[in-house]
């Protein structure tokens, strides 16, 4: 599973000219579920995520995390973060999970994150939707929950 995430002042998810979730404070995640993950790549990216300390203490140095500062989370699902370029000039995307698939993962990732009492917003899942931000920073982070897997 791949998230990059995005520090942010605020951000909002519109489809078809209709805003349909938004944030202040907090990040934006962009969630893209492999061929190969399950529960525990969920597990793993939502307690480093929820505890990664990325957020500016009183001394202006990245010590706090999303649920010290009580900020907001934006989920968005991103399948083609799953996309293989090495090869030719077109992505592959053969090792992104079946829609079915990546759409349970994603929600049980949405669950975990609002289980740990981290207020979430989404986007849907497999639409076209305009996502716009104010990166806070910038501060910007990819995690791979398959780097864990391979300590």
């Amino acid at each position: 599973m791949i998230a990059v995430i995005q520090r942010v002042s605020k951000a909002a998810i519109t489809i078809d000219n209709k805003q349909i979730s938004e944030i202040s404070k907090g990040l934006v995640i962009l969630l893209g579920v492999m061929l190969d993950d399950d529960e525990t790549d969920c597990q793993f990216l939502k307690d480093k995520i929820a505890h990664f300390r990325i957020f500016s203490d009183e001394n202006d140095k990245m010590n706090l995390s999303i649920k010290d500062i009580k900020g907001e989370v934006l989920v968005v699902s991103q399948f083609t973060l799953c996309g293989d370029w090495r090869k030719g000039r077109r992505p592959s995307f053969i090792n992104a999970a079946s829609p079915e698939r990546g759409e349970k993962l994603y929600k049980l990732f949405v669950e975990y994150m609002k289980v740990d009492n981290i207020k979430t917003e989404t986007g849907h899942f497999g639409t076209m939707m305009e996502v716009s931000l104010v990166n806070d920073g910038p501060v910007t982070f990819v995690l791979d929950s398959k780097l864990n897997k391979q300590k």
